[in-house]
């Protein structure tokens, strides 16, 4: 099974999600804000894989997306707000 999280970006847009056989179950939405900036809005992650880390790492793809774009993410997730307040190591991508 793969578990590759995948990005997929559209105008104004975008999110990063986990597929399996052929199902979304996992998803994190952003919004484009400005040229290199964009707010997080939305987590999900399927019941079934709630507890397996899976909203970690749709996280992690979009901080290694905006380290690599040189993207400030924000956030009004409440999944991605609590994860900023907690973990310094984030800072660097923090609008």
């Amino acid at each position: 099974m793969d578990e590759r999280i995948a990005h997929e970006e559209h105008p104004g847009a975008g999110v990063f999600h986990l597929t399996r056989d052929g199902v979304r179950v996992a998803e994190m939405t952003y919004r484009r804000t400005g040229a290199a900036r964009v707010l997080i809005d939305h987590t999900f992650v399927d019941p079934s894989l709630r507890g397996a880390g899976v909203a970690r790492k749709l996280l992690d793809a979009a901080v290694a997306w905006a380290r690599q774009t040189g993207t400030k993410l924000d956030a009004t997730c409440s999944y991605v707000v609590a994860r900023f307040k907690q973990d310094v190591s984030l800072n660097d991508v923090r609008g």
